[in-house]
């Protein structure tokens, strides 16, 4: 049951599609913070890079064409865009999952999620301590978790789609 004070929901509970939002995240993460750790520790060649790519695209073609600095810049602002928005969402997700109560969900959605196994990977590492059904159940119910403490922090409400 949601509590109300006023027009305000002061527990709000995902919707569907801000669960399954979650779900997509989460299950983006591990590449996510790939992505992030590759363009911090190569940032300078990326630009070069861009820079030298339209370099060596422009002596194929026409020079009528846009300015290939341009280019490059808008490419590495882009580039630095998407480090920016990926660095929030991995914020919010690693915030939300240290806010799940649940020990055993905690630990299932680390497992799965944030270290990156399998579904199948993550049954059989805890097979010996929950059944398989028990274990997808908190693997569900720490997704839920941590949906409801995105929707609470007002992630849904600021989140810009990379994807």
């Amino acid at each position: 049951m949601t509590m109300v004070w006023g027009q305000e929901e002061l527990f709000p509970s995902a919707n569907e599609v801000e669960i399954q939002r979650t779900k997509f995240l989460l299950g983006k993460y591990t590449e996510m913070v790939s992505l992030m750790r590759d363009f911090e520790e190569n940032e300078p060649e990326l630009s070069q890079v861009a820079v030298d790519g339209e370099a060596a695209r422009r002596i194929d073609q026409d020079e009528l064409h846009a300015d290939k600095t341009a280019n490059a810049a808008v490419l590495v602002e882009k580039q630095r865009w998407v480090y920016k928005q990926y660095k929030f969402y991995t914020n919010q997700i690693r915030r939300a999952w240290a806010l799940i109560q649940d020990p055993d969900a905690k630990a299932a959605v680390d497992y799965r999620y944030l270290k990156g196994y399998s579904a199948k990977e993550t049954l059989l590492f805890f097979r010996r301590s929950m059944s398989d059904s028990t274990i997808r159940r908190r693997i569900e119910e720490g997704e839920e978790s941590i949906a409801n403490t995105l929707k609470l922090m007002g992630f849904f409400e600021q989140d810009n789609t990379v994807y």
